[in-house]
């Protein structure tokens, strides 16, 4: 119990809606003593919003409709009262074209929830991919008490005797499948190890990178996200999240306390750390901006070239998976071992600095868990370029590729749709060598529409019967956080607005230089001049609805993808309204 002293019910948030001795708070209590509640059960008390992110089609989330309870239970046993408000799902597994093209809009519904219910604080329940940032973002905008319940890691797959990990080990047989070494029946038996509990991906996937960069930024409590989903320490966990919320509102423990210039910094050292996922670029950046903290693509380089790969997880990792993890310490753990790397006067939701959270914490196994002397990779997990292909910026995981392909030229072999790209790396007889650079373009933010994962292009067949399994690949979409080999993602700006990637022809050279952090067609200015004369902007991709929306207010790759209206730049929302 904390020893902030309790909160005047007058001044709750929700006392607006409930206290006033008028007509319309009247039907606000009426229409609740409607749903069963007492007034003594709610009145004069927090009320805690749960939004809650599980859907029949969320595989990741499949436990959400239980753990709910449990994290009710903790409001109560606090002296708060819970309102469930169900939350757009985002699930990774089925949604098209991307979940990323509804990122915002559960940010948005987020933040809009918050500001239109009768609540105090909440608690944001999520964990595959996109609903960790999305929730995040919405609820730093809105600025109520809030801490995040992270879905936790599934268990390990398994296969004849082999442990999978979601995503990459699906990407390693597909090939072998494409190739020939794998029978239909092995396949169909790998398809169902590799998934085999609740629980978001067991790699260092964007769902585990996400939720160790939300626990970073202080947003969980200590230890939270490294807790597999299955695991009766989750259902504790749940519990006492729901326990805790309630004393940040009597603390008035709101994010703009929590998430600042040095959590951010902490959350990007940490991502770099575990061997993140690419796609916390894009969500970094968005997350730090909602928050007003100016995070650039070059301050995410500076740290990756001081901050190395600790976590010895796959797909950066040779061996291990989040399983191992947890049992090894957790990002409590890797925390600990990171030294000066982090602030550790960063405040937490807790209600403790991050220095405070990390007392006590151990490390059981030094080799899923290294320190910084004996390290996975010495440099960060990602490394932005720039150069006359990305003029404000790409993405590559160097460490999960081959180091061959760190300084490389080769002729470029573009292709402009995916189904003209897919068609190509089925054909055997495709005139390619390991030395070409296969480039998908008009896949960003607005091409794609909402850019897909499409990035990790899929190996031709007539490499891989030569035994080839990685090659340098360019694009401007995103590549799954499971992904791994030579793929250079987020060029920015894209090709559909015009960027440098649109004047690219197959056959040009592309020279990649890691080392210098350069990204470069070798085609001289006059060329480039009389290319760009003659461009036609493409049609758009999208007609109504959400899509109009979203084409015309979605940022680039490199300032986050978010809508240029809800950031901080654009102003403070809507005051509530002082009469309900």
């Amino acid at each position: 119990m904390s020893d902030a002293p309790r909160k005047d019910p007058a001044t709750l948030r929700s006392a607006r809606w409930f206290a006033p001795d008028d007509l319309r708070s009247s039907g606000h209590r009426s229409r609740t003593m409607q749903m069963g509640y007492a007034p003594e059960e709610w009145m004069g008390k927090p009320i805690i919003a749960i939004l809650n992110t599980w859907s029949d089609a969320n595989p990741c989330h499949a436990h959400f409709k239980h753990r709910v309870e449990d994290v009710k239970r903790g409001i109560l046993q606090a002296g708060g009262f819970p309102l469930e408000l169900p939350a757009l799902s985002l699930s990774e597994s089925y949604v098209k074209p991307t979940t990323m093209l509804y990122r915002n809009m559960l940010a948005m519904e987020a933040e809009e929830l918050l500001r239109s219910h009768p609540v105090d604080g909440a608690v944001l329940m999520g964990g595959c991919d996109k609903t960790t940032p999305g929730l995040v973002m919405g609820a730093l905008s809105m600025g109520l008490p809030m801490i995040y319940l992270p879905a936790g890691p599934m268990l390990r797959g398994n296969y004849r005797g082999q442990y999978l990990g979601s995503g990459s080990d699906a990407w390693k047989f597909w090939d072998d499948r494409r190739a020939g070494l794998m029978s239909a029946q092995e396949w169909t038996e790998a398809e169902g190890g590799i998934a085999r509990s609740y629980g978001h991906c067991m790699t260092m996937g964007t769902a585990s990178t996400m939720t160790a960069i939300a626990e970073a930024m202080g947003l969980t409590l200590p230890g939270a996200s490294s807790i597999p989903a299955p695991d009766a320490n989750h259902i504790r966990m749940a519990s006492a999240v729901g326990r805790r919320i309630v004393e940040m509102v009597h603390e008035d423990l709101t994010p703009n306390r929590i998430v600042t210039a040095a959590a951010v910094g902490n959350a990007v050292a940490v991502a770099m750390a575990t061997g993140c996922s690419t796609n916390a670029v894009v969500h970094l950046v968005a997350m730090a901006r909602r928050a007003g903290v100016p995070l650039t693509l070059d301050d995410l380089d500076a740290a990756s070239r001081h901050v190395p790969v600790l976590a010895n997880i796959r797909p950066t990792g040779t061996q291990y998976l989040m399983e191992d993890f947890y049992y090894a310490g957790g990002l409590r753990a890797l925390m600990a071992k990171m030294g000066d790397k982090l602030d550790l006067t960063a405040m937490t939701v807790s209600g403790q600095p991050l220095g405070d959270t990390l007392a006590g914490a151990r490390c059981y196994n030094d080799d899923v868990i290294r320190g910084l002397d004996n390290p996975i990779y010495r440099e960060g997990s990602l490394a932005v370029l720039k150069g006359n292909l990305a003029p404000d910026g790409a993405v590559i995981k160097p460490a999960a590729c081959d180091p061959r392909f760190h300084r490389h030229e080769g002729p470029a072999l573009v292709f402009d749709s995916y189904p003209e790209m897919k068609a190509a790396v089925e054909d055997e007889d495709l005139d390619i060598t390991p030395d070409h650079v296969m480039v998908l373009r008009g896949a960003g933010p607005q091409g794609g529409p909402g850019m897909p994962e499409w990035g990790m292009l899929p190996m031709p067949k007539a490499l891989l019967k030569q035994g080839h399994r990685d090659m340098l690949r360019l694009s401007d979409a995103r590549m799954s956080g499971t992904s791994y080999g030579a793929c250079v993602l987020h060029v920015a700006p894209e090709s559909h607005v015009g960027g440098p990637l649109a004047l690219l022809r197959t056959g040009d050279i592309v020279r990649l230089d890691l080392p210098a952090r350069r990204l470069d067609m070798l085609v001289d200015e006059a060329e480039l001049a009389r290319r760009r004369a003659a461009w036609t902007p493409p049609a758009a991709k999208t007609g109504r609805g959400y899509g109009w929306m979203f084409a015309r207010h979605v940022a680039q790759a490199d300032s986050g993808a978010d809508f240029d209206f809800l950031t901080t730049d654009f102003g403070p929302p809507v005051a509530e309204p002082d009469i309900y």
